[in-house]
């Protein structure tokens, strides 16, 4: 408890906060949205942590040559590497080639952003190398710490009955962040800014007093609310649908939401977890 005066960041997106006067509990976060995404950075961390002793225990001196591969590796593993390479340069200006990063916000977000995709390549490339060897959805959603039908509905390849055909993945790009967004200010009583990217009929069907009613009643049958988990995105006939865990202090729900191919929000659910 004291007195904050000067002006601080928020530290999960860097962005400025406003001036506290008074005593309370310092900011650290600009809202919700900020607060979740922190969270779960440091479950992520902790959880990888804890699979990589050895890694925690070497030197900062070894980690300079930690994303040398050898000629002839894996193209991926060289894409990671690299990626890897550049943030850590962004970020702090050491590494491989050490200097040449400008550490730049914008440089740093594009770093990141390059390290998650090859990440998540890697990710989809290793599930499919344990499901060629025989692993099944549900050891692969043990591994991933969620369900086998979660699991199947991110990475599963499955096969169109009609034409035998692998059948493409068409989720709409960056559909998790938008709804976490809305489901964010629908948690920090922004009624009407959750409607803001909603389609015609949604906003015909879905006032804002609407939202706050649903969102008052979940409160009322499971108490004050605590936080999200990992989102989960996948394809249902034209739509893309995020499914994000909710946690209240007395019972777990899960918020929904479907977007068209434009964008739009087709649908937005408040409901218990299966």
């Amino acid at each position: 408890m004291a007195y904050v005066t000067a002006p601080a960041t928020c530290q999960a997106c860097g962005r400025q906060l406003p001036v506290q006067q008074g005593k309370g509990r310092k900011r650290r976060y600009c809202d919700a949205r900020c607060r979740d995404a922190a969270r779960r950075a440091r479950t992520r961390a902790q959880r990888d942590s804890a699979r990589n002793v050895n890694d925690s225990l070497t030197s900062e001196r070894r980690h300079d040559y930690l994303y040398i591969v050898p000629e002839g590796a894996d193209p991926l593993a060289v894409r990671i590497g690299d990626a890897a390479d550049r943030l850590i340069r962004e970020l702090t200006g050491t590494g491989a080639g050490a200097g040449t990063g400008s550490g730049s916000p914008l440089d740093v977000v594009a770093a990141a952003r390059e390290l998650s995709a090859a990440a998540a390549d890697s990710l989809q490339a290793s599930v499919d190398r344990a499901r060629e060897a025989g692993a099944s959805w549900r050891e692969i959603g043990d591994v991933l710490e969620t369900t086998r039908q979660a699991a199947f509905q991110r990475f599963g390849r499955p096969v169109d009955p009609r034409t035998n055909k692998p059948m493409a993945r068409q989720t709409l790009p960056g559909a998790e962040d938008k709804a976490i967004e809305i489901l964010g200010c629908i948690i920090e009583g922004r009624w009407e800014d959750a409607r803001r990217d909603f389609g015609e009929k949604m906003l015909e069907a879905v006032s804002a007093n609407r939202i706050a009613l649903a969102w008052a009643g979940t409160v009322a049958r499971v108490g004050s609310y605590e936080r999200m988990g990992e989102p989960l995105v996948y394809q249902a006939n034209d739509a893309t649908v995020v499914d994000i865990p909710l946690f209240f202090e007395a019972g777990d729900w899960t918020g929904q939401v479907a977007f068209d191919r434009e964008g739009r929000v087709v649908g937005l659910f408040l409901r218990p977890a299966r």
